[in-house]
């Protein structure tokens, strides 16, 4: 249960309250997401059926054995979606198909796909049946299927859509089944799904609350019709449902199969069995982790339109068998700003660091994260309002999931019994290319490419970090081929999944590394491209007991020329990579550029080169301390340079032969580690010239300054400039931020004004 400030009400009688609930439910003029429904993860309590059928008895081994078999069917309708779906997301896996109890608890999901939606999906089947299975206009029936994608109403982000129908015998809803696949373009106001450019949750695109498309078994070719009419790709909207559709009802047909044979009763109690039997677990590992408070802070340092640096709070208590995620203290929402996320989608990345680094050994269940107390506020950009733009949520729900990732290897050190390995932290950005416009074959569409699931992986105690293996959400996700994109898009990555050298994290085990891609696009009357990443003044991640974070990562262009005529003309020209082209400009007629990861929507002529690179995982350790002979193999490899060789790892070797120079090294080393000695400080003499009472004057900062305070600084904008505003959350006023067209025309103005005060100066001079 997520806590909220209690308000004292004053009770009413219950014909007072019979009055009341009478007068709502005939003057309710508009549904919004339920907060009950919203702020609650419990599992719910049992129902009259589950008592009874528990009470009667249950054979654990035929639980096990129904187990195994849902797992199989669950797996069964993944790869359905996976081979069949349209969009980029479901090729590549981002998707999952579960089984719920009748009250909507994640009993089992997919071994494959995204883990975080065991944390969310919950919330749109508690409110089908709140609100709809009484309603008469709507009602639940065998064959129905509900459709929805608003995060507000428990989901990720606003691409994901799920098809959810109920399992009925007898008339009673027993159990549910869904699938939910990324879709990606969904009529956002910029294409592919995600976009950093809204401004208004209207910018956000498609806001489908629950509602039934399915009815009886019949698709409802009136709403599909209104569907695919907002969206710019109605053949994927049509496509992707009727996969959707398809993959439960063959996991619902094995699902019969199982009831058939082992009876409801059965059934019921090993959905139930499983959701019970993971709660007990959590909290049994919890009382094994050492009693503390464990703190881990992290920023983001954009909204992607403009440089801002904001605060993401998360402090983990654990007492018992009782733990605390308290979010207080992260900055605010900047209410005309993509960034925000409900706190529904914060706590599905923190769902996914539980059950894939924490405890991947546990059920994908819902009761994973039910026992665990959750306290946020309500406004900040981690537990958005309902009137926030949420378009990039992912940007506030990874850094939930790093925290929570990077904070068990605290809680965990010390602990006997291990159920993981500790790992750094995992690449937490969406580095990769959205795109729209017109394709080659004169289609409309909008999406992104699969590279984003080429996340590198953090390194552990005793190795290096997997390169660019997996996405933090995702298991057992692909990074697809971009040849068989190109028979669909008119662009080529004319570099793709190249490792860049340096980009990894150091330390006696170095992060996994990441890849750079550099598309173009060409023969199209209009296509362009987006990036919606944030870490390229401020990394995003940190490495681990000494081991160092990624780097930070621009956006570089050449605009204004065509490369593909360079290269048909010079095909020398086609040894492509960001350092050379950046560095060298062998584009005569271009322009360069480099620029923050929030690129707009931004259309794309012939053979322009848009280029960016994955980051990093985490490094573990002292960088001294990793092993000379393997910071050679990696400069032999072109993993890393001389310089980092030298600089971060204190190695010296021959840059010819790669032969290790031993005593060079040993040298280098005690001179590095003499220089740490020189430059210590105690703690207390540390703290006073480092720590500040505030953030710096110019810094545009959101959040709380210090740990041990309720007040929040942000940076409010008026008609005589920014001012910083320190005050209570529910105090500050109202966070927006300019338009940058008319920031930036305002300085133009500002400059015309100087240059003609100046002119004007010169010439009263001169007469």
């Amino acid at each position: 249960m997520t806590t909220i400030d209690d308000r004292p009400s004053t009770s009413l009688t219950p014909q007072e309250q019979q009055w009341v609930d009478k007068f709502m439910d005939e003057t309710t003029l508009f549904l919004g997401p339920d907060p009950a429904i919203m702020r609650d993860h419990g599992i719910a309590p049992r129902s009259a059926r589950e008592e009874r059928a528990i009470v009667a008895g249950v054979d654990r081994l035929q639980v096990e054995r129904i187990r195994k078999r849902i797992a199989g069917a669950l797996d069964e309708g993944y790869e359905m979606c996976e081979a069949q779906g349209a969009a980029p997301g479901a090729k590549w896996g981002d998707l999952t198909t579960a089984i719920y109890t009748a009250a909507g608890d994640v009993s089992y999901l997919s071994c494959h796909g995204v883990i975080a939606f065991s944390a969310i999906l919950h919330h749109p089947i508690r409110y089908i049946m709140k609100y709809w299975k009484d309603e008469p206009t709507v009602g639940i029936h065998e064959g129905d299927g509900f459709i929805h994608n608003d995060a507000r109403f428990g989901n990720i982000h606003n691409t994901d859509q799920s098809m959810i129908m109920p399992v009925i015998r007898d008339g009673e809803i027993i159990a549910w089944v869904a699938a939910t696949i990324h879709e990606g373009e969904n009529g956002a106001c910029e294409p592919g799904g995600m976009p950093s450019g809204s401004e208004t949750p209207f910018d956000d695109g498609l806001r489908m609350s629950p509602f039934k498309i399915v009815e009886r078994g019949q698709l409802r070719r009136d709403l599909l019709t209104f569907l695919q009419h907002s969206v710019r790709d109605p053949k994927l909207q049509l496509a992707d449902l009727k996969v959707k559709i398809t993959a439960v009802r063959k996991i619902m047909e094995r699902v019969d199969k199982i009831i058939d044979e082992v009876g409801v009763d059965t059934f019921v109690a090993a959905l139930r069995t499983t959701v019970e039997d993971v709660d007990v677990e959590v909290r049994r590992r919890i009382s094994e982790l050492p009693d503390g408070t464990y703190r881990f802070d992290q920023f983001m340092d954009s909204t992607l339109k403009e440089n801002i640096l904001i605060k993401f709070a998360c402090k983990v208590t654990v007492k018992g068998e009782k733990m605390t995620i308290d979010l207080r203290g992260t900055g605010p929402e900047i209410l005309n700003r993509a960034i925000n996320s409900p706190l529904c989608s914060v706590k599905s990345m923190i769902m996914q660091a539980i059950l894939a680094f924490w405890w991947p050994d546990l059920p994908r269940c819902t009761s994973a994260m039910s026992c665990i107390e959750i306290i946020s506020d309500e406004g900040t950009w981690a537990d958005a309002s309902y009137d926030a733009p949420m378009g990039q949520s992912l940007q506030a729900s990874f850094r939930g999931f790093s925290a929570a990732q990077a904070l068990y290897s605290r809680m965990s050190f010390s602990t006997p019994e291990k159920y993981s390995n500790v790992v750094a932290n995992w690449f937490n950005q969406i580095n990769t290319f959205l795109w729209g416009g017109i394709t080659q074959h004169g289609d409309t569409v909008g999406n992104l490419c699969a590279d984003l699931n080429g996340m590198p992986g953090g390194a552990k105690p005793f190795r290096d970090g997997e390169d660019a293996v997996s996405p933090l959400f995702c298991a057992m996700a692909d990074t697809a081929e971009q040849e068989v994109m190109e028979e669909e898009v008119p662009f080529m990555q004319l570099v793709s999944k190249r490792l860049v050298r340096d980009n990894m994290g150091f330390g006696k085990f170095t992060g996994g590394m990441g890849y750079e891609m550099i598309v173009a696009a060409e023969g199209t009357p209009q296509w362009g491209f987006m990036t919606v990443t944030s870490g390229s003044k401020f990394s995003s991640i940190y490495g681990m007991y000494g081991g160092y974070g990624c780097g930070t990562y621009p956006l570089a262009m050449v605009k204004g020329t065509n490369v593909y005529e360079h290269i048909r003309r010079d095909s020398g020209k086609f040894d492509l990579s960001i350092e050379k082209v950046m560095n060298e400009r062998p584009f005569e007629d271009g322009r360069y550029a480099t620029s923050h990861m929030g690129l707009q929507f931004d259309i794309a002529k012939d053979g322009e080169l848009y280029m960016i690179s994955q980051g990093a995982g985490g490094g573990y350790g002292d960088p001294l301390e990793r092993l000379p002979e393997s910071v050679v193999k990696d400069a032999e490899l072109g993993r890393i340079s001389q310089k980092a060789a030298e600089e971060i790892f204190g190695v010296r070797y021959d840059a010819e032969t790669f032969r290790l120079d031993v005593e060079g090294t040993r040298a280098a080393r005690d001179a590095a580690r003499g220089a740490r000695l020189r430059r210590g400080k105690p703690y207390a003499e540390f703290c006073a010239e480092f720590v500040t009472p505030e953030p710096p004057k110019d810094l545009h900062y959101y959040g709380s300054w210090g740990s041990d305070t309720d007040d929040i600084t942000a940076t409010v904008f008026t008609i005589d400039g920014p001012q910083r505003v320190t005050a209570p959350l529910k105090e500050l006023p109202i966070v927006m931020v300019p338009d940058r067209r008319e920031v930036k025309i305002a300085r133009l103005e500002e400059r015309v004004r100087e240059l003609e005060d100046k002119h004007g100066e010169e010439v009263r001079r001169k007469s």
